[in-house]
């Protein structure tokens, strides 16, 4: 496979400092990547208990500052007809779900079925607290309320009872335009746990980096072949690569189907150059 046959898609902080969403998404568009994807933190409690993953510090101003990622992906959708529109990643256990299917099945119906679902278990803890997550719990309360969601996306009429999520029997439209669902991806560390929430109930991987995703995208699949689904299927999208032709070349031959290029959460004169230059790999 050609590097130029791989999709290249932008990922971006979008805050009240940068550049706005509808810029974004019109730009990313007319420059011919494939996807645009918008992270999400509710807020961040200024105690800081929990430090970055990348051990960044101090903490970036935009995480104070995150749009929330429904809303601004809403407004891209409204000014775009091609592109991709993905949270990256969405914080589901921090969320309700009947609110977040509703939020989910609107923005794909108003992107026209151009919607992809980016979720991830969350880092901060005192984050998750605020909305009565407990951390050693997230993985299988973000799994209950993903399977709750699936449920109001595929029935006409859809109750849940389990442990987090608990609702009766209930009607609740729109439904996505893709059925049976939009494609769920699911970010994180590759292991066993995580691979075996994405066989059970996603459709693909978002590794933070490139490191070990050969060896960890054989692991993926044989644990897609034991819960009896096909692993030729699967999305694997690396987020944060390196903008080179030779990595791209690299993902290309392991089998990765998207890889998605960071861009500075930053104003127009730094961000628009930038998509310039990331378009050259297109």
């Amino acid at each position: 496979m050609m590097a130029r046959s791989l999709p290249i898609g932008i990922t971006m902080f979008v805050t009240d400092e940068s550049i706005g969403p509808v810029r974004l998404a019109r730009e990313t568009e007319a420059r011919g990547f494939h996807s645009l994807y918008l992270p999400e933190h509710t807020h961040i409690p200024v105690s800081r208990r929990t430090p970055l993953p990348t051990g960044e510090e101090p903490l970036p101003e935009e995480y104070k500052r995150t749009f929330d990622p429904f809303v601004a992906l809403g407004a891209a959708a409204a000014v775009t007809s091609r592109i991709q529109l993905g949270t990256g990643v969405c914080l589901v256990a921090q969320r309700d779900p009947i609110v977040t299917a509703k939020a989910v099945a609107t923005l794909d119906r108003i992107a026209n079925g151009r919607f992809v679902f980016g979720i991830g278990f969350g880092w901060n803890r005192e984050e998750m607290e605020s909305h009565g997550v407990d951390f050693r719990r997230r993985r299988a309360q973000a799994r209950e309320h993903v399977l709750a969601m699936q449920r109001l996306w595929t029935s006409e009429q859809a109750g849940f009872d389990g442990e987090f999520v608990r609702f009766e029997e209930s009607w609740s439209w729109p439904k996505p335009v893709q059925q049976r669902r939009p494609p769920i991806l699911i970010g994180g560390a590759a292991g066993p746990k995580l691979f075996a929430h994405i066989a059970e109930y996603a459709d693909g991987w978002i590794p933070i980096g490139g490191a070990g995703v050969r060896e960890a995208m054989r692991e993926l699949r044989r644990a897609m072949e034991q819960a009896g689904r096909d692993p030729t299927t699967l999305h694997v999208v690396p987020f944060g690569s390196i903008p080179d032709r030779g990595k791209l070349e690299y993902y290309a031959s392991i089998g990765v189907t998207e890889v998605i290029l960071r861009v500075p959460c930053a104003g127009a004169d730094v961000v628009l150059p930038l998509l310039d230059e990331y378009a050259k790999l297109l």
